[in-house]
């Protein structure tokens, strides 16, 4: 994928700046955003001229598809500052095809390369003072698309919105992380839009989430629907576990998301000579594990938390604690992979795109 920009796109810019008054350390993750925001229009079947304008909310007619239909899909992604002050993507590629994968299957238009990378690369440029340099230090990405045709007939919009927001960032997650392996809830079945990353998949999760909550846990090990047998994702992240000095985590299907995170992690442990097993994984073998103490570690991966290491988990109202690690495979993991991404380290993938 080339990063070299084709696109013409119409930039407004701020007529002054918010930066100053951002207490950069002291953020709480997607509170705050930059000064510009990316908005490409589609009707009329053709995908109108990106331009680049003050971060502002915008009019919506009250029949939008997005409201009463739920055509909305985003990405998450991230960028990083290297010591040198530059600024670098991680694998943008892949969150662009899966962007476009999202919307075949919601039936919205798919976003041309041009737009989605070089609209991208414009407004980082813009805004690359708000890359932050340090290990943690990161300008969040969220592009999305929402539906924006009238009419509340049942059928897929003719007009939609496809826009890039950045909010500065820091990490995700803090402290230690507890989770309940879900028993009747699901996140995704199959033929559904589980693998899409679609608005509707995550607020679906928010009920069961708020009951874990109540209960003390912080997120929720989703469950196969037709069984729930098999160990599928931790809340919105995909999830590993560590048996013994093995590495097991499910595998992508229509119901589990395709995480840019859970792959590169994948990789990186193969290099580093890890044994990685990627099979169904079942609840019966992780709690027996927990009793016989073989199990040591559970820790999530996705974009936003990068690696988050689960503490302990509940299931059928027993809890299980894992041991404390001090050199733990999550710990390692997410090391090589944060130093892949702020160019402390070679990458020997070739999955860093400077802008």
């Amino acid at each position: 994928m080339s990063l070299k920009n084709t696109l013409e796109i119409d930039i407004i810019k701020a007529s002054a700046s918010k930066i100053d008054s951002i207490d950069f350390e002291n953020l709480a993750f997607g509170n705050v955003f930059t000064d510009h925001m990316l908005i490409c229009d589609f009707k009329e079947g053709a995908w109108q001229k990106p331009i680049i304008k003050p971060y502002e909310p915008f009019l919506i007619d009250p029949s939008a598809k997005v409201f009463h239909y739920g055509q909305a899909i985003f990405e998450g992604m991230k960028a990083y500052k290297d010591v040198n002050e530059d600024v670098w993507l991680f694998r943008p590629d892949e969150n662009f095809h899966r962007f476009n994968k999202s919307a075949v299957r919601m039936a919205m238009p798919e976003v041309p390369e041009t737009i989605f990378i070089d609209g991208l690369k414009t407004i980082l440029d813009l805004e690359r003072n708000w890359v932050k340099t340090g290990l943690g230090n990161t300008l969040y990405i969220r592009p999305f698309m929402i539906a924006i045709g009238s009419g509340v007939i049942a059928q897929p919009s003719t007009q939609y919105r496809f826009m890039i927001i950045l909010s500065p960032a820091k990490s995700y997650y803090s402290g230690e992380v507890k989770v309940i392996i879900a028993e009747h809830y699901s996140r995704a079945a199959n033929g559904g839009i589980g693998a899409a990353k679609a608005a509707g998949n995550y607020s679906a999760q928010f009920y069961p989430t708020k009951l874990a909550n109540e209960k003390g846990f912080q997120q929720i090990i989703w469950t196969d629907d037709a069984t729930h047998t098999k160990l599928e994702e931790a809340g919105t992240m995909n999830v590993f576990f560590r048996i013994n000095d093995t590495l097991y985590t499910a595998p992508t299907s229509e119901r589990i998301l395709d995480g840019v995170t859970r792959k590169s992690l994948i990789d990186i442990a193969k290099r580093e000579g890890m044994d990685v097993q990627i099979r169904s994984v079942l609840v019966e073998e992780i709690v027996n594990a927990a009793k016989d103490g073989s199990l040591k570690e559970i820790f999530g991966a996705g974009t936003a938390a990068v690696v988050s290491p689960i503490s302990a988990f509940s299931f059928q109202d027993i809890e299980y604690v894992l041991p404390k690690m001090e050199d733990s495979f999550a710990l390692q993991l997410k090391e090589k992979l944060t130093n892949i991404q702020y160019k402390l380290a070679e990458d020997t993938f070739g999955w860093t795109v400077k802008i």
